[in-house]
C-alpha cells in the first residue's frame, strides 16, 4: 500500500484530524518506510517477541490480523514493532501531524524530524522560524483568494 493509499483508507472526523486506531498508524509507516507488510511481519518475527500469555511468538497470521484491525494488538509487542518501524514506542501513539492533511501526508516524515529538532533551536531561530511560516501563511491566503 502507498501512502496514498494509506491515507485515503482513514476518515477525517470534525476538526479535520484523521481519527486513527494504533493499527492504523503502524499500517502508515510502513508505508512511508517503503516497506511491505510481509518485511515488516518479517522483520517483527525474526527479533522473537514473546506474548505474555503463550510465551511464543506470534504465528505470521496473528500478526497480519493486528495489521488489519481484526485482532486486537499486544501491547507487549509494541517495543518490538516500534524497533522494527525505526520510531519510538511513543510515535506509534502520536496520532496528530501527519495525519492532518493531505499536504502533510507527503511531508509527515519531514515534519517529524524538524519538530523532534525544534527543542535545539535558540529563541530567536524559533523567532525566525516562526516569522517566516506566518509570511508564506499569508502569501499562501492571498494566492488562494486572487484564484477563488
Amino acid at each position: 500500500m502507498d501512502l496514498k493509499s494509506a491515507y485515503n483508507t482513514y476518515t477525517n472526523n470534525q476538526y479535520g484530524y484523521i481519527k486513527v486506531q494504533v493499527y492504523e498508524k503502524i499500517n502508515y509507516l510502513i508505508a512511508e518506510k517503503n516497506m511491505t507488510k510481509k518485511e515488516f511481519v518479517d522483520k517483527l518475527i525474526s527479533l522473537e517477541p514473546k506474548l505474555r500469555l503463550s510465551g511464543e511468538t506470534p504465528s505470521v497470521q496473528t500478526i497480519y490480523r493486528y495489521l488489519s484491525g481484526k485482532r486486537e494488538l499486544k501491547i507487549e509487542l509494541i517495543p518490538y514493532i516500534a524497533e522494527v518501524l525505526e520510531v519510538t514506542e511513543q510515535e506509534l501513539f502520536n496520532f496528530d501531524i501527519e495525519y492532518a492533511s493531505e499536504y502533510n501526508i507527503r511531508y509527515s516524515k519531514d515534519i517529524r524530524e524538524i519538530l523532534d529538532l525544534l527543542q535545539y533551536a535558540p529563541k530567536p531561530m524559533l523567532e525566525h522560524i516562526k516569522n517566516t511560516l506566518q509570511k508564506f501563511k499569508v502569501v499562501c491566503i492571498e494566492g488562494y483568494k486572487e484564484i477563488t
